[in-house]
């Protein structure tokens, strides 16, 4: 069914997703969720736009307790586990299911496929125990689309350096840790490539952006049928 020439009517006709981003730090996942809320705006429709660990009350207090505050250097692995999830759980019957049963479009920056990745995966805890937690936080959504950015750890080191310093327990890690992450994400790719679109994160910003949205008119074409789209790709 194609869309009508006013953002009203697109938003009726097109299913309103869950999408998310990942991949290691320094990806450039964050400006890429910025850049298409950005684009669905322009068609009249205003995403609700959230990240993890956060985006509530309770999960941003979380955030700063894994990430950032004092007390956080001799915290275990199946604590870090469990905040997370604390944080997860929260975020979607707080936030997520109301938005998508209101017929809201949903973005997060990062979802519970870090958690299979920076947990069940670069902490070695067990991956069916840590998808149980998962299935436990997440009830019922499940992204219908999510991007990996992907990039060496090389590439990371050198955006993360030009970054304002901010204490990251989980960028602080070795090498080897997030070598695991990025080794993670293209395997997750593998295995559920309908669901995770692995994207080139060495790309440009303008590059990427335009991967996308390409593949986000390909899922979604009632944006494409739309006048006022601005489909048309920046200038890379």
């Amino acid at each position: 069914m194609g869309c009508s020439t006013t953002a009203a009517d697109c938003r009726k006709i097109v299913a309103m997703p869950l999408i998310t981003f990942e991949g290691s730090e320094g990806c450039g996942k964050s400006i890429q969720v910025k850049r298409l809320t950005a684009r669905l705006e322009k068609l009249g429709i205003k995403p609700l736009v959230l990240r993890e660990p956060g985006g509530t009350v309770i999960g941003e207090a979380i955030r700063h307790l894994l990430q950032h505050s004092e007390e956080n250097h001799g915290m275990t692995a199946e604590t870090e586990l469990l905040l997370f999830e604390a944080s997860r759980s929260q975020l979607v019957r707080e936030k997520i299911q109301p938005a998508l049963a209101q017929d809201e479009w949903v973005i997060c920056d990062r979802f519970f496929d870090s958690t299979t990745v920076y947990q069940g995966v670069a902490r070695s805890l067990a991956p069916e125990f840590v998808r149980s937690l998962n299935t436990f936080a997440v009830d019922d959504c499940i992204p219908d689309l999510t991007f990996v950015l992907d990039i060496d750890r090389a590439t990371a080191q050198l955006r993360l350096g030009h970054r304002q310093k901010i204490r990251d327990r989980l960028e602080d890690e070795s090498n080897e840790f997030h070598e695991r992450v990025i080794h993670a994400y293209r395997e997750l790719a593998q295995n559920e490539p309908k669901r995770v679109v692995l994207l080139d994160g060495r790309m440009s910003i303008n590059e990427i952006e335009n991967d996308i949205w390409r593949t986000i008119s390909m899922r979604f074409p009632e944006l494409a049928a739309n006048p006022q789209s601005a489909i048309r790709d920046r200038q890379s």
